[in-house]
């Protein structure tokens, strides 16, 4: 196995004894933006590497957090508008994590996710996505302190950095970088986005000789979260070398 491959192993088995002594943390709204840009290798995608003292430590992801109240929108019938508020906390988060404008009109809603019961803090989350603005609203600065580095890669170039054991990928994360490696553009990738219905994934976590198993809705094992169950798959296999997907309802 390789360092990148033991850390999963180890984070999922000590989730699980947590999760034996305290129980399922209670869901906290949140909201994610992924940022695009063209580039002369294909799209490219921010990506900020978090502080390893805090949530997620030392992962690599995209500006994103916990939905504040400060952020809540009302309809015009005075109801909660969930979407709205959403989207109102990714541009935040984009603000205070990158210093970029992101134009909260111009967010694509592309997947929710609820992580597994055993994790700790559990955050379900809004994805978006958007194009970087153009000028001095899309340059990032970080502040050094929640966000520690950053790089805009193409997708494929992140997935090949998490394999080689380079840096680390929550799930969520990995997925959409898998969805958005099939669009060489921008354009194509926000059209392409746009015209999928939004996914939403509740992941739950089973084990395999190749190591930790996320499995989602459809997967054979995914009620029990029984890796070794045949069947359907829709799965990411986080292997010692590769982080493989599986879906066969395509």
């Amino acid at each position: 196995m390789s360092p990148a491959e033991n850390r999963d192993q180890r984070r999922y088995d000590a989730w699980v004894r947590r999760h034996a002594e305290q129980g399922t943390a209670e869901l906290i709204p949140a909201a994610t933006v992924v940022v695009l840009r063209d580039g002369d290798g294909g799209t490219e995608v921010l990506m900020l590497r978090k502080n390893s003292k805090i949530a997620f430590g030392g992962m690599w992801v995209f500006p994103g957090g916990r939905i504040d109240p400060e952020d809540a929108v009302v309809d015009d019938d005075g109801e909660p508008d969930e979407m709205a508020t959403a989207a109102r906390a990714a541009v935040r988060e984009a603000a205070e994590e990158a210093h970029i404008a992101v134009d909260p009109d111009a967010l694509v809603w592309f997947s929710h996710w609820v992580p597994p019961p055993i994790t700790p803090k559990r955050f379900s989350t809004f994805f978006f996505a958007t194009r970087a603005a153009a000028g001095p609203d899309g340059e990032v600065a970080i502040d050094d302190g929640e966000i520690v580095d950053h790089a805009w890669l193409t997708p494929a170039a992140a997935m090949a950095r998490r394999d080689a054991g380079e840096i680390e990928l929550a799930p969520p994360t990995w997925m959409s970088l898998n969805l958005l490696a099939g669009w060489p553009t921008v354009a194509e990738a926000l059209a392409g986005l746009d015209h999928l219905e939004p996914e939403f994934y509740e992941t739950h976590i089973g084990r395999s000789g190749d190591g930790a198993v996320a499995m989602w809705s459809g997967d054979a094992g995914y009620e029990d979260s029984d890796a070794s169950q045949p069947g359907p798959r829709h799965r990411l296999t986080m292997a010692d070398d590769a982080y493989v997907f599986e879906r066969t309802d395509y």
